[in-house]
């Protein structure tokens, strides 16, 4: 299972590395690949992972989730 998420904030590969470690700390998510060209992040998940936790870490890390699908 995966989820797309849109972000908005990102403004170099530092920004990138926080949001990918965010994602990553939580329970349940295998990988996540942000590209921040799109400003976005595709996470790869274990187990499930509600849009809120994600976007909480996202938020955690300084920027914003703006869509999860």
């Amino acid at each position: 299972m995966k989820k797309v998420v849109s972000i908005e904030g990102m403004h170099c590969e530092h920004c990138a590395a926080a949001v990918t470690n965010a994602l990553e700390a939580l329970e349940g998510v295998k990988s996540a690949k942000v590209v921040l060209k799109k400003n976005s992040a595709t996470v790869k998940l274990t187990d499930y992972v509600s849009d809120e936790a994600i976007a909480k870490a996202v938020e955690d890390a300084g920027f914003k989730a703006t869509e999860i699908k």
